[in-house]
């Protein structure tokens, strides 16, 4: 594959690219670069980081690339998930990659790390003083919102070293790519400028679109717009019952012939689409129609061709399909007490 198609379908993972000539340079220069990303384990995953991170995870793959998911249970300690319980973290992370194996995700040619594995090298906290040395407090406070809380909820001394240790995470693990969330966006902008500081070097950073919640949208950042945890009719979550999907799909947000800030579009656009061949869509008015791209469903909606409750059950139809092979993976054996054990944890923010 030529580096021209390499480009494209890192395009297709990453909403913005910084910058798309760097990772020109990279691919000229490198045959495999490293690509990765980190996830705390903390409950229940929802479908924008299961079948989204499928999908680009494979994307990646096929473009070139070699992957790392870093298991960030250190991480998710620091940010009190389960209330700072490393065990139940732990556990979490295991469901986590039983759902990415059931949901496609090329497990035999990504790698997996732990952060507990990275804190026992003496290497890797003399970065994380070498970042902080050269950050200050308010740049550490503005890069709280990597770990999902507001710069006013940084309350501890502890929450300061998450944003050193996280950009620690890529120069010890040789990190060509940071391929993370916009909700990402400020910690690897710091690597970006301090990596050259420090004598290292400047990873490209493809950030991925943040599916909307199924709420009405408030306010214009990220964290009070995308999928929550805490909320969960905000989220279709991977091990959602069938009649639990067309529950919140039947109340979500779905203006008529408004295509911005609509989330059921959105899961059309970057889910849906992508993974099936096509969107089928049974109309009350206007019979069975067949979507392969989505610019004409959106051009189709906005102008009331489609109508929203239409949408909703397509949608919920197509995401069951996907979602399948998940509640059969977890039906029965290990996976599925991993599954019920999860769910008896207290989700904390």
């Amino acid at each position: 594959m030529d580096i021209e198609a390499r480009i494209g379908l890192i395009k297709q993972v990453g909403e913005e690219i910084i910058t798309e000539e760097d990772l020109r340079r990279l691919l000229e220069t490198k045959d495999k670069p490293l690509a990765y990303d980190g996830f705390e384990p903390s409950g229940r995953i929802h479908i924008a980081q299961g079948l989204l991170k499928a999908l680009n995870v494979n994307r990646m793959l096929k473009a070139g690339c070699k992957y790392t998911m870093l298991v960030a249970d250190w991480h998710a300690w620091i940010n009190k998930k389960y209330g700072g319980d490393l065990e139940k973290i732990e556990t979490a992370g295991k469901l986590m990659t039983e759902i990415w194996k059931a949901c496609g995700m090329d497990l035999e040619n990504v790698k997996f790390a732990h952060a507990k594995e990275l804190v026992n090298d003496g290497e890797y906290w003399k970065k994380v003083v070498q970042i902080s040395q050269h950050t200050t407090i308010q740049r550490m406070q503005r890069c709280s919102t990597i770990m999902g809380r507001q710069e006013g909820e940084m309350t501890q001394t502890g929450q300061l070293l998450y944003p050193a240790m996280q950009c620690a995470d890529i120069f010890h693990m040789n990190v060509d790519i940071c391929q993370l969330g916009m909700d990402q966006r400020k910690v690897n902008i710091l690597a970006r400028e301090i990596g050259p500081k420090l004598g290292w070097y400047s990873p490209v950073a493809v950030h991925h679109h943040m599916i909307l919640g199924l709420s009405k949208p408030k306010g214009t950042d990220v964290l009070s717009r995308k999928m929550s945890k805490s909320n969960p009719d905000s989220a279709i979550f991977m091990d959602d019952a069938a009649a639990e999907v067309e529950r919140k799909l039947a109340k979500a947000y779905c203006p008529e012939k408004q295509a911005e800030e609509n989330p059921v579009l959105e899961y059309c656009k970057y889910i849906i689409m992508p993974m099936t061949e096509g969107l089928m869509l049974q109309r009350k008015f206007g019979g069975e129609i067949e979507y392969v791209d989505y610019s004409a469903l959106e051009q189709d909606y906005k102008e009331g061709k489609v109508h929203p409750l239409d949408l909703k059950n397509a949608v919920a139809y197509h995401l069951n399909k996907l979602l399948e092979p998940v509640r059969e993976h977890f039906s029965k054996g290990k996976p599925q007490e991993l599954l019920k054990e999860v769910r008896k944890f207290a989700i904390t923010k």
